[in-house]
């Protein structure tokens, strides 16, 4: 309900004040999205399982919930992306950040992160759709991940995961690299502002990205680089609610917390409401 509320709060705010002209907060709002989307379709099943201790699903739900986390996530890793690009051209090349990041660009690069993952999840899951399972249907995990799915199935699942790894290294290792080099331009310019106040402020556009993306990607990196057998699955399922749950809980907080123009919009919006039903 917390991240729920957070991320709706993050969305109100930046539709009904001037920041929906900011390409940042434009891209905030599409995060914000992916987040609510992760959080409905993990936790529910996840509250069910720990309440009854268990829970039965439909094959068809099962593919369907890998679908909407596959795109919530991807979605989410390109989003971040373009969020530093923007953040990269704010500060690299300010003088031609208005004309570079305009209505059309920014447009394209959120509505083109979505259709992109879905595209990509889909023929994952499609594909998944048609392994046979004939033995134990006991998925040890609190959703239908794509690992945990596979060891159920009696198919031959090589082709399903090259084609996995084909289609999704893509969009998980390129966007990584090209964070790290648009922070590594950002901190080579703001080093070179004389003063301290100055590196301060220009850090401080970005420094709530940048603590996103750091939460975000050293657990995803985290969970895919610890081994899935023996004592490790419990390793795994603490990464996964840490990333399917705790982060898209911290992200609206970090944005509001650490962010001037969000906390001062909120406290205009508050008060603006708070006078005319005093009137």
């Amino acid at each position: 309900v917390l991240c729920l509320v957070g991320n709706l709060i993050i969305i109100a705010l930046v539709s009904s004040s001037n920041l929906r002209e900011s390409p940042m907060y434009f891209f905030l709002c599409h995060l914000s999205l992916c987040d609510m989307l992760l959080t409905t379709d993990i936790v529910p099943g996840l509250l069910h399982i720990i309440l009854r201790n268990g829970r039965s699903i439909a094959f068809p739900e099962c593919v369907t919930q890998y679908q909407f986390f596959g795109v919530s996530t991807g979605t989410e890793c390109l989003l971040l992306t373009v969020m530093s690009y923007d953040r990269y051209l704010a500060i690299c090349r300010p003088l031609s950040y208005i004309r570079i990041m305009g209505t059309k660009l920014r447009h394209l690069l959120a509505f083109g992160s979505w259709v992109l993952i879905f595209g990509i999840t889909l023929t994952i899951a499609v594909l998944m759709s048609r392994l046979n399972f004939c033995g134990e249907n006991i998925i040890d995990h609190f959703f239908c991940d794509f690992v945990p799915i596979l060891q159920l199935s009696c198919s031959d699942t090589q082709l399903l995961q090259t084609i996995n790894l084909i289609l999704t290294s893509p969009v998980t290792l390129l966007p990584f690299m090209v964070i790290i080099v648009s922070y590594v331009c950002i901190a080579a310019v703001i080093m070179k502002i004389p003063t301290v106040t100055g590196r301060q402020k220009a850090f401080s556009t970005c420094s709530s990205h940048l603590t996103v993306v750091s939460i975000y990607y050293v657990t995803l990196h985290c969970m895919y680089m610890v081994p899935t057998s023996g004592r490790s699955v419990i390793a795994l399922k603490v990464l996964s609610l840490i990333y399917t749950v705790v982060t898209p809980f911290l992200n609206p907080l970090i944005y509001t917390l650490r962010n001037q123009e969000i906390k001062v919009t909120f406290v205009k919006m508050f008060c603006f409401k708070w006078k005319n039903q005093e009137t």
